[in-house]
């Protein structure tokens, strides 16, 4: 395995310099997806000045599973704007890994500045079972084990390990969404019942909210990101990793795929003082505690996390655009963001940012 030491630096200083996200509703059946993302992507402009025609480079995520129709993202494009021809591309994935994209080709020097943008409507079928077509096709997915049961089945390793209890996952729920009350974008904030078993171990508090939504991001290279932004959110270090499709064969009590994206992304050279973790379930928050090395100084989804709001292939870059928002108001210094996607924290993307002195 490479030494931290062996981590190459990138070849450009590359930042979040603005990030804008709806307010999350349960449903969004009044609107369609560009019309979700208008309003998003006129803000995230806004705060940096720029036209749609100053952006090198526009990259997308999203889903055509949950959209119910092949190419739906082509829809979304009314919402930027294609004409005149724009330099385009979309990941079939969350919109932390356009995010990625986007990075990589302003790495190139193809372009100083780039929209990442992505949105999820859950709402319109049963997610869970939609999620099981993530699963390998041949040996799980006939059994249509959805999501929230395989999140349970990782729930009810843990504890038969000893790392944690109900209360603890309880503690975890109730954390965030308390910690939510002060992010308007929210969709459940204060104090929420816990609730009744969905599948036990895991009670309606441990799972995620079917949430609509959208998000977009920013991102400038160099003298322009400071430029644009008063104190842009450096990405000192990216890495994503994938866990085996089989969960047969993996230990679902660890995530060895994002343990070694936050190395390679720099994350243990020194202590970060903010994390935003993709963890749906309360479980896979403890998992990725202990995965990361994220001790009791580090604040830990300070804006409620995706048990407050869940928009599937959003969520991801909301996190990373949460914690670029922390640096920009000076409320972080060193923050790492979390990406997830598959069932029981299958793949991992870790980003480390950072912001210049106060």
């Amino acid at each position: 395995m490479p030494r931290e030491s062996d981590r190459q630096p990138p070849l450009r200083d590359i930042a979040v310099v603005a990030f804008a996200q709806t307010r999350h509703r349960r449903t969004s059946a009044d609107r369609s997806e560009a019309e979700m993302l208008l309003p998003v992507l006129h803000e995230v402009l806004a705060e940096t000045g720029l036209r749609t025609s100053d952006i090198g480079f526009t990259c997308s995520g999203s889903s055509d599973y949950l959209a119910g129709r092949a190419f739906s993202f082509t829809l979304a494009l009314d919402g930027v704007g294609a004409w005149p021809p724009i330099r385009e591309s979309h990941v079939e994935a969350d919109g932390a890994w356009a995010l990625y994209e986007a990075w990589t080709k302003l790495l190139t020097g193809e372009a100083d500045t780039a929209l990442v943008y992505a949105w999820g409507k859950s709402s319109p079928g049963s997610l869970r079972d939609v999620l099981t077509r993530q699963l390998d096709p041949y040996y799980l997915a006939p059994l249509w084990p959805d999501s929230v049961a395989l999140a349970a089945l990782q729930a009810q390793a843990l504890i038969d390990s000893g790392i944690t209890d109900e209360a603890e996952l309880a503690a975890v729920a109730a954390r965030s969404r308390e910690a939510a009350a002060g992010n308007p974008h929210a969709l459940l904030t204060g104090s929420v019942p816990h609730g009744d078993y969905q599948v036990r171990p895991l009670r309606t508090g441990d799972c995620p909210p079917v949430t609509d939504g959208a998000a977009a991001v920013i991102l400038a290279a160099g003298e322009r990101a400071r430029e644009l932004c008063d104190r842009p959110a450096w990405i000192r270090g990216i890495d994503h990793r994938i866990e085996p499709h089989g969960l047969g064969v993996r230990d679902l009590t660890d995530s060895p795929s994002a343990r070694l994206a936050a190395e390679r992304a720099g994350a243990f050279e020194r202590p970060v003082d903010t994390a935003e973790l993709h963890a749906p379930f309360t479980a896979q928050e403890v998992i990725l505690r202990r995965a990361l090395r994220l001790d009791d100084t580090v604040c830990v989804n300070p804006s409620g996390g995706p048990l407050a709001a869940d928009p599937v292939m959003a969520t991801g870059l909301v996190r990373i655009g949460e914690a670029a928002a922390r640096i920009h108001r000076g409320d972080s210094h060193r923050a790492l963001a979390h990406a997830t996607s598959g069932p029981c924290l299958q793949q991992n993307l870790v980003a480390v940012l950072e912001g210049e002195p106060v």
